[in-house]
């Protein structure tokens, strides 16, 4: 077998991985070292992987394997940028409270804005300050991913669209929600409370 066919049925089984893994698979099959940018060029040029950012790749296999499971999407996400957890449009719709059709895995992050356009979709992640990076947990798995609750995801795309809420009275948001055709009536009472007491303590020390 050639060291690309050991090294692809290898890297099949993994949800993704960077060269230090294809190293370490090198290692364990006497292959040597230097094939590994080779290995790259050639599996990317054969599609038999996907770059996602510098250093990171998915295998074709496994990705079309695992694309209609929503979940592998979010874990990615969390992946190609740490700290993050699925906020905003991805986090509302997952909850059956955004009718919009949404494009794009939405996350928010305390490191600066930037967007991963791959082919295996793309990956918007939001600037938030520290001491706002939080409201999510660990949704548990075949794939592990952290989610905004809905009433953080929604306080997260309103603080964006308002631009961190600058200016902005009460009453413009509860127009702004509808016109976003957010589904609030759907979100559960005490979700909804959070909501605007986040809202409110955020104005109030703004």
């Amino acid at each position: 077998m050639k060291y690309r066919e050991i090294l692809l049925e290898q890297l099949k089984a993994l949800p993704y991985f960077n060269k230090e893994t294809i190293s370490q698979i090198c290692k364990q099959y006497e292959i040597k070292s230097t094939t590994v940018d080779s290995y790259i060029n050639r599996s990317l040029a054969h599609k038999e992987i996907i770059h996602l950012k510098n250093g990171l790749y998915i295998s074709a296999d496994f990705y079309h394997k695992n694309k209609s499971d929503i979940s592998y999407s979010f874990y990615l996400a969390n992946v190609l940028r740490m700290p993050s957890y699925i906020s905003s449009w991805a986090a509302l719709q997952y909850y059956n409270l955004a009718t919009e059709i949404i494009h794009a895995v939405t996350s928010v992050t305390p490191k600066i804005t930037k967007t991963y356009s791959t082919k295996a979709g793309i990956f918007e992640y939001h600037s938030i300050k520290k001491e706002l990076f939080s409201g999510f947990s660990l949704v548990k798995g075949r794939f592990d991913f952290f989610l905004a609750s809905p009433s953080k995801a929604l306080f997260d795309l309103l603080y964006f669209k308002t631009r961190q809420f600058r200016g902005v009275k009460q009453e413009a948001i509860d127009a702004l929600i509808p016109e976003l055709r957010i589904d609030i009536d759907e979100m559960d009472k005490q979700e909804r409370e959070k909501l605007y007491a986040m809202i409110k303590k955020y104005i109030r020390h703004e």
